[in-house]
């Protein structure tokens, strides 16, 4: 079958790379660049994963000729009938054994392993936006509980009725980026709000962007061209106003590679009572602002090659409706449906995700060459 040669054919080729990089990331000089270091590992793990992946289907591809083999050539019943078993098993195994390295197959997207900062903005609808964007980051919260994944606030400013104007947020934990792209866009929410005295329903909306934690290495910053200045802040405990001034502004000029204008970018963050801790959270997400405005362009092409809007992190386009009144919340880009909104606002928000990494899956292999 020459399906099955390909796929083999491929997997040879990268066996060599394999032992390659085995060799390369015991070799003190690419120990000591970190860059290449980091891509070096990452690589070998993601080879690693599909090298475990060829010795089951080759060891699949063995059983299936030594069962025909004994079918054709054994005279004993009984070793026949296993021989049978053997050969059903096995057939069903090798086009799931496939599927599986096709997946493998797909390249990566590199930033997929990466932690990310997050920011929930409240859109349209006023006071209401305001707390359904409290509803969101709340669902987040929840759902890196279940994750076991780290989240912690830099910067907050609250609604006038509860929720959050804005909110902006680190989260930390295994394939964080891979897994919260796809909320990346706008999330809009139809019901009766508790500020409305006449029960009218009404939509509101809130934006969800969702940036890749950007590696130091990854992003040329002058930091001595960054300007500080420190203030007062309430900080994350309420009406124990600080005495000192702990909260951090910090003010850079970023020249945008692409067009050469300077613009200036300003970031607070107020969240911590401990003003180095709250300079190296806004350092970390100059960072990372400046390497998703960087690495848009490669996010863009993406966006071009696939139809999908899955990932393409396009943060204008309207992604999922929240249905109070009919109990719903649906995903716009592939059509998913679950009638359990409380349920997925608690954050049981993994069937929803699950959906979209297939969709996206489907979608790579399609531009792959299989």
């Amino acid at each position: 079958m020459p399906e099955k040669n390909s796929i083999l054919e491929k997997l040879d080729g990268l066996e060599s790379r394999f032992e390659e990089i085995s060799t390369l990331i015991t070799d003190p000089d690419v120990i000591a660049d970190q860059k290449r270091y980091v891509k070096l590992t990452k690589e070998w793990k993601d080879l690693g994963d599909i090298m475990s992946a060829r010795k089951r289907y080759i060891s699949c591809l063995d059983s299936i000729r030594e069962a025909k083999n004994m079918l054709a050539n054994e005279n004993d019943t009984d070793i026949k009938e296993m021989a049978r078993e053997e050969l059903q098993a096995n057939e069903a195994l090798q086009p799931q054994l496939e599927e599986e390295i096709k997946l493998l197959l797909v390249p990566k997207d590199p930033e997929d392993a990466k932690n990310v900062q997050m920011e929930i903005r409240a859109g349209t609808g006023g006071d209401e936006a305001a707390l359904f964007a409290g509803d969101l980051f709340n669902m987040y919260k929840r759902y890196c509980d279940i994750k076991g994944w780290t989240l912690s606030i830099t910067d907050i400013s609250e609604g006038a009725v509860g929720g959050y104007k804005e909110i902006d947020f680190a989260i930390s934990g295994t394939d964080v980026y891979g897994t919260m792209k796809y909320e990346s866009g706008v999330h809009r929410v139809q019901r009766v709000p508790t500020t409305e005295s006449n029960g009218r329903m009404q939509t509101s909306a809130a934006t969800v962007a969702v940036l890749p934690e950007a590696d130091k290495f990854e992003v040329n910053i002058n930091e001595g061209d960054i300007k500080w200045d420190t203030f007062r802040s309430s900080g994350a405990g309420g009406q124990n106003v600080n005495k000192v001034e702990s909260g951090v502004r910090l003010r850079y000029p970023w020249k945008n590679p692409n067009t050469g204008e300077v613009e200036e970018i300003l970031i607070e963050c107020t969240e911590t009572r401990d003003q180095p801790k709250n300079k190296e959270r806004a350092l970390s997400r100059l960072y990372t602002f400046i390497h998703d405005r960087e690495h848009q362009k490669y996010v863009d092409d993406i966006a071009n090659r696939r139809k999908s809007l899955v990932s393409t992190g396009d943060r204008s386009a309207k992604i999922r409706t929240y249905n109070f009144p009919q109990g719903r919340v649906t995903d716009h880009r592939i059509g998913f449906t679950t009638h359990d909104l409380q349920g997925f606002l608690g954050g049981n928000i993994q069937d929803m995700i699950n959906a979209l990494t297939v969709a996206e899956n489907a979608e790579k292999l399609k531009e792959n060459e299989f």
